[in-house]
């Protein structure tokens, strides 16, 4: 027997029956809430035993990001026609994190558990934002050209934070965080070629990097 937390290995069969616990958990997330989602219940309507079901995946968590990771990869595929050569920065940013938000507002309360399973950004996240900022025009200082995509993952990660935390309706508050994070971040690119700005700056991503775990958009 294998032991629990230990899956399977990976055949035709074992790949089927994980994708298919995979899209069952998706849609109960989806439908009736991650925290009122039990592992016995996606167990249980994907026609496993909950045993069985242990067999292939750890937790709910590992399932919650499973289903982040998959919705960050389908934002930055969605973004290739979007970012288009010459937009602002400003426009990116707020091209980028409107993006996000459409993405995970099927499951709202998956917020704790996204953040909870994935404390770092995916590689797509990653790489999303890259292609968010190397397409801008014009293209931020030189200085701060090589940090500024550890800014761009630190206000992305708190506005995921904060729209997992909002009860706004519709969570209304979080799109307006967007608004005013996206000209306030393209500013402070802008400006940290005066000195006092990129010293404040160099500061900031010092901490960051310093409390942050790394991550692949880092």
């Amino acid at each position: 027997m294998i032991p629990r937390g230990e899956t399977v290995q990976q055949g035709p069969k074992s790949a089927r029956t994980r994708a298919r616990l995979k899209s069952t958990a998706f849609k109960l997330f989806r439908e009736d809430g991650f925290s009122n989602t039990t592992l016995r219940a996606i167990a249980s309507e994907s026609g496993l035993s909950l045993g069985s079901a242990y067999y292939y995946v750890e937790s709910k968590d590992d399932l919650a990001r499973e289903l982040f990771d998959e919705l960050v990869s389908e934002l930055r595929a969605g973004l290739a026609s979007a970012l288009a050569e010459g937009n602002t920065l400003e426009h990116n940013l707020r091209t980028l994190w409107d993006g996000l938000l459409d993405a995970v507002e099927p499951y709202p309360d998956c917020g704790v558990a996204f953040l909870r399973s994935r404390p770092t950004l995916p590689p797509d996240g990653g790489a999303a934002i890259e292609s968010a900022i190397d397409s801008a025009r014009p293209q931020a200082p030189l200085p701060i050209r090589q940090d500024l995509p550890k800014l761009v993952g630190l206000v992305t990660h708190a506005i995921l934070a904060f729209w997992a935390s909002d009860t706004s309706p519709g969570k209304r508050r979080s799109r307006l965080l967007v608004r005013r994070a996206a000209p306030l971040t393209s500013r402070v690119a802008v400006l940290s070629r005066l000195p006092v700005v990129r010293t404040l700056l160099d500061e900031l991503l010092g901490l960051v990097r310093a409390v942050a775990p790394r991550h692949a958009g880092s």
